[in-house]
């Protein structure tokens, strides 16, 4: 807040005390403050901003008058390494040949004591210079005394210097500022980082959630503008996603605070969630462990952030029972050959009191008369020859460079950017007029021109570049916590999360090396409600997250060929479900088939009819010399009993898949064997009639109208007529196989549809013309003599006939699928059974049982035995 209010005011000095001196050109710094740091010139500077020291003391700040030395204390070894890591990269690259050839990288590094003022200062005195005097030519311009910063490693601190920087576009990389703020290039547009972003930070955890299907997780964030931005962020990213919900959602207070401890705890118990993720650093997680191990709350899946996966203070005899198996991600962790033996190199000898103040912290010694700054608290003297070797601390430990390694980066990025500048070829330069930089007037945006379009791959393989928002290619390593009773802890990495250059993102682990704190040495199982497999569909529970839903199965005829499928898929038309409901499969045909029993039922039926028709029709030819077959018009009976052949065979057209040929012909055949059938009855029943009044005095003269030549056209007419009928119907409208679905929702039934309804109402409407006039005539001919009792069997014949076919339109309706064919077999089969029954039985009878009334006189009705 403190820069952000006075940086206005400091410019506002600044400028006008430029213009007031623009006539005179020497510039004088109106008042001298003291920065810890160290400098080494060269051909073009490097500035550095590194956490080296912590401040006690800082007095208030004035425009007006400058303010005294800021008085720091203690001192931080890592901060110091990181430092020492961009002294070796520049040394390193000074002596490469192959990069910046001919051209001396200087540095100049300064101490921000990790405090937003002094970082402030320190990064404007970077680049205006602390020199009591200094030359601008007369337009004011002049080479900056760096073309480019490494730091600063605190995010506020980047916030606020970068903001100013950016107005000159000096570029400023930073190996440690990780707020996703820093993105925006409209506030930053000079910033770059060799650090992931928190946004990056958020999609690798939510990676490896979505890798071990964790979907219902428990979060916790501290309680400062990083938690609060990041649990932002978190679950934004965690619903776009749909990697999983969260079970609930926690702020750690700062300090020791039990009761909210014990509020968060208990929340943490009674909830389902098995993974708990924790955006803190470790100052705020020490307390709420305390109350964890208190409550003894076991079997949760720890993941640590960035800020506290490294943290050897939680890594106790004490917590690892609860926090053995942690799941973390980390900086990338990289080798940097030859700077533990740089480092060894370090020695007091020269002016840079940053040295000799790490000197005196290592070997707890005290240089006479003390550094500037520096608070003489006694001891022995420092000799400068003490050897670092014997010392053991954390300044030579190299063997997890993860903050150093992004200051290697960010310090190769900016010589790389430096090289490319000066491979310009003039006249195809990038700038006006097709110019090229010159590092002797080199301005700090034509090295950021080149610093966005850098690209190169360190000696451990890793790709550094920067995307427009001045964010390298984000790595992290994933981190487990190793702990085993009787060996000890150990921090072991078992995979990494990257972001490739063709903007994908990739997380690789190493399962095998992963311990998990659990009794069964797996992953545990963190759900809010198990996957609903294929066949169901997932219904959310009402006042819940989307996590937690019930699995409904799949109505009929509707798939989910997934798990966690939203909705079921409806199956095709001519394709159901399958039992299991997660494929859909051919719907199955069903016809009237010659291998169902009701279809081999109804063939046997009409073979056998066929059969019986054939036999009685023997029995008729090798007895036509009788007077029972003579009597009764054997040429009309052959003819009868043949229709009736061809009636019991035409039905089996109704069997078996219908195809084209056999759809036109089963009516077809049905239509004119009937009316073959029918119409002999007919004519046999006029015949009757006929003899009947030609019996009395008179009525000789009918029979010349029913002589054998009349009664064969008649019928010849009568059938034609249905041919005819049959014929307009197949030309017009001709019947055609068709999957019919409308019956069944689970099957198609292959039928025959009539194509013409009018056609096969009209067929069976002269059937039926046809049997009544025949019953009416048999009927009246009911009550004649004995010697004419044929036409009561015809009366009976056709009152079987009419009663199946009345019986059969409403049958024929109602019946769906293959039964509708089958009752019309079914008609087709009892009417002409009963015709053969009853016109021709009584006659076998006789014929075969009682040829004794086979006789002329018996016929007649001279015998003694009535027919």
């Amino acid at each position: 807040m403190w820069a952000v209010f006075h940086i206005p005011m400091f410019l506002c000095y600044y400028i006008s005390f430029t213009l007031s001196s623009f006539v005179s050109s020497p510039c004088q710094i109106q008042g001298q403050f003291n920065l810890n740091g160290m400098h080494v010139a060269g051909d073009v500077v490097l500035g550095g901003l590194f956490g080296i020291q912590f401040l006690s003391a800082f007095p208030e700040l004035s425009f007006i008058s400058m303010p005294e030395d800021p008085t720091c204390h203690g001192f931080n070894f890592a901060g110091f390494r990181h430092a020492q890591t961009m002294v070796f990269a520049i040394d390193e690259i000074n002596k490469n040949s192959n990069l910046l050839p001919n051209v001396t990288l200087g540095y100049s590094l300064y101490d921000t004591c990790i405090k937003i003022p002094v970082g402030f200062r320190a990064g404007l005195a970077l680049v205006s210079g602390k020199d009591e005097q200094f030359i601008l030519n007369d337009t004011c311009t002049g080479n900056p005394p760096v073309v480019g910063i490494v730091g600063d490693p605190t995010t506020t601190g980047s916030i606020a210097i970068s903001s100013v920087l950016g107005l000159y576009r000096v570029p400023m990389v930073s190996y440690f500022a990780t707020c996703s703020c820093l993105s925006d290039r409209k506030r930053f547009p000079s910033f770059f980082r060799t650090i992931p972003s928190d946004d990056f930070q958020v999609r690798a955890i939510i990676q490896i959630l979505k890798h071990f299907g964790w979907t219902w997780a428990g979060l916790l964030v501290s309680d400062d503008d990083y938690g609060h931005n990041v649990a932002r962020s978190f679950q934004t990213d965690l619903v776009q996603s749909g990697a999983g919900c969260l079970a609930y959602s926690e702020v750690l207070p700062w300090g020791n605070q039990p009761s909210e401890f014990k509020r968060i705890v208990d929340v943490m118990k009674k909830s389902t969630a098995r993974v708990v993720i924790v955006f803190a650093y470790k100052s705020y997680l020490v307390h709420f462990m305390e109350e964890v191990v208190k409550q003894n709350v076991t079997g949760l899946q720890w993941m640590a952030s960035e800020a506290w996966t490294t943290s050897a203070a939680l890594q106790t005899l004490d917590l690892m029972p609860y926090l053995g198996g942690t799941l973390g991600i980390a900086i990338r962790r990289g080798e940097i050959p030859g700077l533990r033996d740089f480092l060894l190199t370090i020695q007091p000898d020269n002016d840079h009191n940053i040295v000799k103040q790490f000197w005196e912290h290592t070997f707890q010694c005290r240089f006479a008369p003390p550094p500037a700054g520096w608070i003489d608290a006694g001891g022995a003297l420092c000799m400068g020859q003490e050897d670092l070797e014997k010392v053991e601390n954390e300044f030579l430990d190299v063997s997890t460079l993860r903050p150093e390694y992004n200051v290697y980066k960010a310090v190769y990025a900016l010589a790389y950017a430096l090289h490319d500048l000066l491979q310009c070829v003039p006249g195809r330069g990038p700038f006006i007029g097709n110019s090229c930089a010159n590092y002797q007037r080199l301005e700090p945006w034509q090295l950021m021109y080149y610093l966005e379009k850098v690209n190169f791959t360190t000696s451990f393989g890793d790709q550094v570049s920067f995307d427009e928002n001045g964010n390298a290619l984000p790595i992290y390593d994933v981190m487990n916590w190793l702990w085993l009773p009787d060996v000890g802890t150990q921090l072991q990495a078992v995979g990494e999360v990257k972001k490739s250059a063709s903007g994908s993102e990739e997380l690789t682990l190493d399962e095998d090396k992963i311990f998990w704190n659990f009794e069964l040495k797996q992953p545990p199982r963190s759900v809010c409600s198990e996957s609903c497999p294929p066949g169901t569909r997932m219904a959310r529970k009402k006042g819940q997250p989307v996590c937690c839903f019930d699995c409904i199965p799949c109505s009929e005829g509707k798939i989910s060929n997934a798990s966690d499928s939203t909705e079921c898929i409806t199956c095709p038309e001519f394709f159901w479900s399958n039992s299991r409901q997660d494929s859909c499969v051919p719907k199955r045909i069903e016809f009237l088939s010659y291998h169902e029993p009701l279809g081999i039922c109804l063939t046997t039926a009409s073979l056998l009819g066929t059969f019986i028709s054939a036999l009685v029709l023997g029995i008729f030819i090798h007895r036509r010399s009788t007077p029972m077959v003579r009597a009764n018009n054997s040429e009309l009976s052959f003819l009868l009993l043949l229709s009736l052949k061809l009636c019991f065979l035409c039905s089996l057209l109704f069997i078996g898949r219908p195809k084209r040929w056999t759809c036109q012909l089963r009516h077809a055949a049905f239509g004119i064997s009937f009316v073959l059938c029918v119409s002999c009855i007919l004519v046999k029943t006029m015949v009757v009639l006929a003899v009947f009044k030609a019996s009395k005095p008179g009525g000789g003269a009918t029979l010349k109208w029913f002589g054998a030549v009349q009664q064969r056209g008649t019928v010849i007419f009568l059938t034609s007529f249905q041919a005819v009928i049959c014929t307009v119907w197949l030309v017009s409208y001709p019947p055609a196989p068709r999957k019919n679905t409308k019956y069944y929702n689970y099957k198609i039934v292959y039928e025959c549809v009539v194509g013409s309804t009018v056609g096969f109402a009209v067929l069976l409407g002269y059937i039926g013309l046809l049997a009544v006039l025949s019953f009416l005539l048999a009927f009246l001919a009911r009550n004649l003599p004995d010697n004419f009792n044929e036409a009561k069997l015809i009366t009976f014949s056709m009152l079987i006939f009419c009663a199946v076919w009345v019986a059969f339109v409403p049958a024929y309706v109602n019946s769906p699928g293959k039964y509708a064919d089958a009752v019309e077999v079914f008609a087709i089969l009892a009417s002409s059974l009963g015709l053969l029954v009853a016109l021709f039985g009584p006659k076998c009878f006789i014929i075969l049982w009682r040829p004794e009334r086979n006789t002329k006189k018996a016929i007649m009705g001279r015998g003694t035995t009535k027919t």
